[in-house]
């Protein structure tokens, strides 16, 4: 295995705030390498996504639901071809592992999205007890690392005042899972490699 890490963008919607009670209805994740010398930088050199079942215990949050339906078309998407949480998360921790390297899990904010995740995996992943999780229990906050190149407060690091050129080569941010995985780990290694 390389000792160089791979950058997994991740993306998660949901029908609220906090796993458990809500919902993870979806996630993207696209994994990029921040390798200077590879012909493709900003493509993904794997991605993984899912629509989830809901689970029978969760509720949506009525204020998230609001915001859901001024969504239709990616509500619509993320309701298509569901998966349940038993199978997607074996499946995503297979995927992981089949990239070879360290996982190091990359979100803007990375917090809500990597709660989701890690909370999903560790419930539903299989994984018995004492094996930790193939991605960890940390991830990279793509809104922090501008906050530091840019020299400015955390609240100004908004991507309305980060440099343009960052998000070349981006997809329009669509909440689509897996269409924002992939837009967001452009814009992580456009930023990383500048300068």
């Amino acid at each position: 295995m390389s000792k160089r890490p791979i950058y997994v963008s991740i993306d998660v919607e949901a029908d609220g705030p906090i796993p458990g009670r809500n919902n993870m209805l979806s996630f993207g994740a696209a994994a990029f390498d921040l390798d200077l010398d590879s012909p493709t930088p900003r493509k993904p050199i794997g991605t993984f996504e899912t629509n989830l079942e809901l689970l029978p215990e969760a509720t949506p949050s009525e204020d998230t639901m609001k915001w859901w339906a001024t969504q239709p078309e990616a509500w619509a998407t993320c309701r298509k071809n569901l998966q349940p949480v038993d199978v997607a998360m074996p499946a995503f921790i297979a995927w992981i592992r089949w990239l070879g390297r360290k996982a190091v899990i990359v979100g803007y904010p990375v917090t809500y999205d990597f709660m989701f995740l890690y909370w999903y995996t560790m419930a539903f992943g299989g994984l018995e007890d004492g094996v930790r999780c193939p991605y960890g229990f940390q991830g990279f906050d793509i809104k922090t690392a501008a906050a530091v190149k840019l020299g400015v407060d955390f609240p100004r690091a908004s991507k309305r005042n980060m440099p343009k050129h960052w998000f070349r080569g981006s997809p329009k941010h669509n909440h689509e899972a897996l269409t924002d995985a992939i837009g967001q780990g452009v814009m992580f290694v456009n930023m990383m490699n500048d300068g």
